[in-house]
């Protein structure tokens, strides 16, 4: 099962940035062998600084966002969601575990390398009206 491997990859990968704070070629090329072009452009949307997270304050409510090639993307992290269609019809399906906007949020955040951007909470049905209506265009 594709995805299993997947996560289970990502799992060490993520332990060893916990620690080590740059991804080991070691690393790189198992990142590579099993996700193959989602690395890829998931490794370009953490390089271009394309992750940020946004927290809502008072609440401390956390979202992701991704800015990928046409749009940008919800992640709700801790869910492992994303508003992409590949989400929708790879990762719901099992097909695969994440998409590359999904990795790149979780290398980001193991990085420590993503814009942090703080917003009121008044501020979050708007926002997120706004990324739900772009992120369709997929």
């Amino acid at each position: 099962m594709a995805s299993l491997r997947e996560h289970l990859v990502l799992e060490q990968v993520l332990r060893d940035l916990g620690t080590q704070k740059e991804i080991s070629r070691q690393n790189w090329q198992r990142l590579r062998d099993v996700f193959g072009n989602r690395f890829t452009n998931a490794w370009r949307l953490v390089t271009e600084n394309r992750v940020k997270k946004y927290v809502f304050r008072p609440s401390g409510r956390a979202l992701w966002i991704a800015i990928g090639n046409n749009a940008e993307y919800m992640i709700y992290s801790k869910a492992g969601y994303c508003s992409c269609s590949d989400f929708y019809f790879r990762v719901l399906d099992e097909e695969k575990a994440y998409c590359y906007h999904l990795l790149a949020q979780k290398l980001a955040e193991a990085l420590d390398f993503f814009d942090l951007i703080k917003e009121d909470d008044e501020s979050y049905d708007q926002l997120t009206a706004i990324w739900k209506k772009y992120s369709v265009m997929d």
